[in-house]
Formats: C-alpha cells, sequence, structure tokens
C-alpha cells in the first residue's frame, strides 16, 4: 500500500487548519466571555453582525451562507433572538415561507454595544503584531474560503 504524503503546501495548511480550529475555539470562549453581560453569545452575536452588515433585510438561509453556516443553527438563533426582542421577521415578498431578517432597536443596540466592546479589546489583542501580516492572514484566509466554496 503506497503511503500518500503531504507537498510542503499541503503540510502548511494542514497545520493552519489545525491552528484555526484551536483559534476558532477560543475566539468563541473570548467572545462569550466579552457579551454576556449584554445576554448575548458568540453565536448571538454573530449573528447578529450578519444581520446588522447585510444591505438589507434577508432571509436565514442567505445571512447562514453569508456566515458559512448551516440554515438549521441560525434559524434556531434567529426564533430564540426573535423570543427575546433582539430581531423581527417580516414577509419576504419573494418567498412565502422565508421571512426576512432585521435588527429590532434592542437588537442594534445590543450590536453597537457588543462592537463597542470589541473595539479595545481587538486593539489589545493585536498590540505588538504587524498589520501588514494580519491583512496577508485575512487575504489568505478570503482566498481559502473561495477555493472551498466553489469546490462545495
Amino acid at each position: 500500500m503506497t503511503t500518500k504524503r503531504h507537498t510542503p503546501g499541503g503540510q502548511a495548511l494542514t497545520e493552519l487548519v489545525l491552528a484555526v480550529f484551536r483559534l476558532n475555539g477560543r475566539l468563541l470562549a473570548a467572545g462569550d466571555r466579552l457579551v454576556s453581560d449584554l445576554g448575548l453569545t458568540s453565536a448571538r452575536w454573530q449573528v447578529l453582525g450578519a444581520i446588522a452588515l447585510a444591505p438589507s433585510p434577508q432571509p436565514v438561509a442567505w445571512l447562514a451562507r453569508s456566515m458559512g453556516l448551516n440554515r438549521q443553527g441560525v434559524q434556531r438563533i434567529v426564533n430564540e433572538m426573535a423570543e427575546d426582542g433582539l430581531v423581527e421577521l417580516r414577509p419576504n415578498p419573494n418567498h412565502r415561507r422565508a421571512h426576512l431578517v432585521a435588527l429590532t432597536r434592542r437588537g442594534q443596540d445590543a450590536f453597537e454595544t457588543a462592537s463597542a466592546l470589541q473595539v479595545p479589546w481587538a486593539n489589545a489583542l493585536a498590540k505588538g503584531l504587524n498589520p501588514d501580516e494580519l491583512a496577508a492572514m485575512t487575504r489568505i484566509a478570503k482566498l481559502l474560503i473561495e477555493r472551498l466554496d466553489e469546490s462545495a
């Protein structure tokens, strides 16, 4: 049986993927701590952000796609946030059952407060890091996202 080996690029990518997995877990935990006093979790904050940053109210499926998550998980979070008054579901003129999700005033306030907490946190975490290297990492992450989307 022939053992397949990574190319140098494949090995480097594998190490990056493993580091991103570990980083993701730590970012979620840090996010939970950062917004817990607002009654949010990282997951809720992420969905609030997707809604806030969308050019207009979007259906859950579109929000999930933009975040790289599954629709069912985002739907559950949207339902919980609707019960808590953070979002509202509006009729969708293009689809009878796929409502559009919009922030309520309370949701907008929560997102703005969370964002204000994130600024000093991000600044402290970035201290001593090279902004150009961070930008390069961002470009690579976006390129990998595109490649993964193309292969899906």
